[in-house]
């Protein structure tokens, strides 16, 4: 439970209510509220707790694709990843070599990986 407790405590506070409804269906009206009233109690602590699923933004913003060679696929193989948020980045995992390159701004047109010469894409080529 320590792991997602926002999750836990409101999938608890909703099978607390469900019971309480089949409680009071079956005229068990004591068991019935105090089920049902734990389970609004649950659900609501629930809601109100800040979910920890995710990475922080420092985590995103620092991360970096995994570094090595890509699978030969009869050409050059290569990786491209650009951030949506401020500031743009590419980070670029040439295939051949596994090298990896953080280019400020968006993809560019044309690209020769800077450890092992091989150019990996030319927008005039395609």
């Amino acid at each position: 439970m320590a792991r997602n407790p926002r999750e836990n405590l409101i999938l608890g506070g909703f099978i607390c209510i469900a019971f309480g409804a089949f409680f009071t269906v079956a005229e068990v009206y004591t068991l019935a509220s105090t089920v049902g009233v734990l389970g609004i109690a649950l659900f609501v602590i629930g809601m109100s707790l800040k979910s920890n699923i995710g990475l922080s933004k420092e985590a995103v913003r620092n991360w970096r694709p995994a570094e090595g060679k890509l699978p030969d696929a009869g050409r050059v193989m290569y990786r491209v990843d650009v951030t949506i948020d401020e500031p743009i980045e590419s980070t670029i995992v040439c295939g051949p070599c596994g090298e990896i390159t953080v280019h400020k701004g968006p993809k560019p047109d044309s690209f020769t990986c800077p450890e092992c010469n091989i150019e990996l894409w030319n927008a005039e080529e395609e």
